[in-house]
């Protein structure tokens, strides 16, 4: 009987021994099944799970605008006085709904080339009010003639096209004119041939973002989705060489296996360069595990504080000898026009900066910007992507509109938002064919581990304490 009895209990001790073996054996044996998965899935080819939300994604994406309303406008014509301005919005437009055209595979570099239609549909319900609501904003034709043509002999000619078409600094556009572009009446009295529509974002509709060429990662998974090449002549040509390397992604996704301490690197059309972002906080996302990663202060520092950011400080009088920060001068891929870029209501910039606009209220929480990468596969589930756009104001003795300021001003003229969420239904799709297998198998190798060191533990202890009583 108690050969018998230790016989079972060096049984269950050797099956307790077999099962955490097994679970110890399955870990790496798993996980080589999932980094091979992983690895599969993510090459951007036919097929593929990463392709099929690549061509297209299945994330709806918004982009909010608030227009900052000038509240003053003649007091800083005839004074110079500060510019007070307010915002007003949302107004919401549904953006990168269409899928990407011309996609081209060469096997021989391993890369896909393609082009990004653009298009905006309005949304009402997400909206303040319509697209015919209109504000006192900055006159962009008007306020970039100074900087455009600085030769004293064109300036006065075209202060005269200026009265004549009864146009000012400021004017009353409506948010559709202002965003996507009207016929401005200034423009259309130049005699030579000059482009006469003017917007932030004209053109925009039936236009392509691209041409794109990036790494399918089919030799190489570590490169997938970085572009290689983007042409555009908002872009190359215009920068130094230096000036011109586009690094990263298009921040749709990344290489998967992403770690905290990994700098995240993705190319921005809107704002003509690449730039980074890092790791900020762990999240929950639906039920998914999310690293955000953040873009930091330092990323729209002065050249002194960041050299790579020297490229965008072209004026050392604006930039005070490119000391300011906050600020990225992206004129030289605007064909000349005075457009400055920085984080809304100039969050993260030098002070003096907001010196001469009163109205605006920086908030991280609201103005910062941010991706939520679900670190196996690389995928962006989440982002925020939150710019200003704003016009240098130079004054100007031959223009009457620029003729009293007595200081150049960067005056903003409205900030956007761009978010995407995954949705419901593709977060369950997303858990059930990627994470919760991962942690299925996870689970299971624990439980192997954990039930077979218990049993073999235990076991072992009853013979240990049976063999003792025994001897007495």
């Amino acid at each position: 009987m108690g050969c018998d009895r230790n016989c079972g209990l060096i049984t269950g001790a050797v099956i307790g021994a077999v099962l955490a073996l097994f679970g110890g054996i399955l870990m790496p044996v798993g996980d080589l099944l999932i980094e091979k998965t992983i690895k599969k899935e993510v090459v951007l080819e036919e097929g593929t799970t990463a392709f099929k939300n690549w061509v297209k994604t299945g994330t709806e994406v918004y982009r909010q605008f608030w227009i900052f309303e000038v509240l003053n406008p003649e007091e800083v014509t005839l004074n110079s006085t500060n510019v007070k301005v307010r915002q007003v919005g949302p107004y919401t437009y549904r953006v990168r709904y269409l899928a990407k055209e011309n996609i081209t595979q060469d096997p021989l570099s391993n890369t896909v080339s393609f082009v990004q239609p653009n298009g905006a549909i309005f949304e009402p319900s997400l909206s303040v009010g319509t697209e015919n609501d209109t504000f006192t904003v900055l006159n962009l034709a008007v306020a970039a003639a100074a900087h455009l043509y600085p030769n004293p002999f064109v300036q006065a000619i075209l202060n005269s096209l200026i009265k004549k078409s009864k146009s000012s600094l400021f004017q009353r556009r409506s948010v559709k004119e202002l965003l996507w572009g009207y016929t401005d009446p200034f423009l259309s009295l130049v005699p030579t041939p000059v482009v006469t529509t003017v917007g932030v974002f004209y053109p925009y509709n039936n236009t392509v973002d691209g041409l794109y060429r990036v790494f399918n990662g089919k030799d190489d998974v570590s490169k997938v989705a970085i572009i290689h090449t983007y042409k555009d002549k908002r872009t190359l040509g215009y920068w130094p060489s230096y000036c011109d390397m586009i690094n990263g992604t298009d921040a749709a996704s990344f290489p998967p296996f992403v770690e905290k301490t990994r700098v995240l690197q993705f190319f921005s059309s809107d704002i003509c360069r690449s730039i980074y972002a890092v790791f900020g906080a762990e999240l929950d996302l639906k039920g998914i595990s999310v690293l955000r990663f953040v873009l930091p202060p330092k990323a729209f520092a002065s050249p002194i504080q960041n050299p790579d950011n020297h490229c965008f400080c072209t004026d050392p009088e604006i930039s005070n000898n490119c000391t300011f920060f906050g600020l990225l001068d992206i004129s030289k891929c605007k064909e000349g026009r005075p457009v400055i870029i920085s984080l809304p209501h100039f969050l993260h910039a030098t002070p003096e900066i907001r010196e001469t606009i009163e109205g605006l209220h920086p908030n991280e929480e609201e103005h910062s910007t941010y991706l939520d990468v679900e670190p196996i596969t690389g995928f962006t589930l989440q982002f925020a992507k939150r710019l200003q756009v704003n016009l240098l104001v130079k004054q100007s003795k031959k223009i009457e509109a620029l003729k009293r300021l007595k200081r150049n001003y960067i005056v903003p003229i409205l900030w956007l938002n761009e978010t995407g969420t995954i949705g419901d239904e593709k977060a369950e799709m997303f858990k059930n064919q990627v994470t919760g297998k991962i942690k299925l198998l996870s689970l299971v190798e624990m439980v192997l581990l954990g039930v077979g060191v218990v049993l073999f533990v235990g076991f072992m202890i009853s013979y240990c304490a049976c063999r003792s009583m025994k001897s007495k």
